[in-house]
């Protein structure tokens, strides 16, 4: 992409449009060139805000890309500064690193880490019983087939894995059709030899990177992640099932057909839930 900075005062530039440049919302502002940063430009300023910003929440590009239906090659380019996020995803950009737009093109120091999505918890009916019969490294095996099997599902209807744990699996869609997409990994996760149960909740998550410096990992947190694995406790033993909240059932797509809602005690919450099952097509 070609930039026309024409200078007005020091450290800030007036972004010229070349042929056919897509990125409008550089067209005719005046912003600062170095972001801070003397002798950067300002493709390389938002590239540094993006990779710091991704890296402070243990990130990888391949994690932002598949959270934006995108190549991790275009997340690359970004950072490297070679050119910018398109502005029909930017605030998406913006919401998947908790940061406002004027905070990556360097405008104000704003950063926000909550943002809408829809979050994917799974487990394994009866993992605990048979892990106790086996020999641990089978058990790690027969674990990371499973895992294997549930990151798949995830990244193929772009999704962000976020943790294993025993047997379960973490991770959260964001963006345009958020439950469209977690319903339709759901479909594919429980397309399997073994009983797995999933469950979708959405609503607001805060995402950041947990634990000691040394050691920190990005996680999600907040109420609509403990809905998700409350529900997970919902599912009666032996069933391979997905339960979602009323959100995620009401809000999705023609593509998927639930039954419900049926009336669930979650304990932690003190009160009963509308909880919905995925039926199949």
């Amino acid at each position: 992409m070609a930039l026309n900075p024409r200078l007005t005062a020091p450290n800030t530039a007036v972004i010229a449009p070349a042929a056919h440049m897509p990125y409008s919302y550089m067209q005719d502002e005046a912003i600062p060139t170095s972001l801070g940063e003397p002798g950067m430009t300002l493709l390389e300023g938002i590239g540094r805000r993006i990779r710091k910003r991704r890296e402070d929440l243990s990130l990888k590009q391949a994690d932002v890309a598949s959270a934006l239906q995108l190549s991790a090659q275009a997340v690359s380019k970004w950072e490297r500064g070679e050119n910018a996020p398109d502005i029909a995803i930017l605030a998406q950009l913006c919401r998947i690193l908790g940061v406002s737009v004027d905070w990556l093109l360097g405008l104000h120091e704003e950063s926000r880490d909550v943002f809408e999505a829809t979050v994917f918890v799974s487990g394994v009916q009866g993992f605990a019983k048979k892990a106790m019969a086996m020999p641990p490294a089978e058990v790690a095996s027969w674990a990371n087939g499973i895992f294997y099997h549930l990151t798949e599902a995830a990244l193929k209807h772009s999704g962000v894995p976020v943790k294993q744990m025993g047997d379960g699996m973490l991770c959260f869609f964001s963006g345009d059709g958020h439950r469209d997409r977690a319903v339709a990994s759901a479909r594919l996760a429980i397309a399997s030899q073994e009983k797995i149960t999933v469950a979708l909740a959405s609503g607001e998550i805060y995402l950041g990177a947990l634990g000691h410096p040394d050691y920190k990992q990005p996680d999600i947190m907040g109420s609509t992640v403990n809905v998700a694995f409350l529900l997970l406790g919902s599912v009666a033993p032996g069933k391979s099932a997905v339960v979602a909240t009323a959100d995620v059932a009401r809000k999705t797509g023609e593509g998927a057909s639930f039954a419900g809602p049926f009336q669930r005690e979650l304990s932690l919450l003190g009160k009963k839930v509308e909880v919905y099952e995925l039926t199949a097509k």
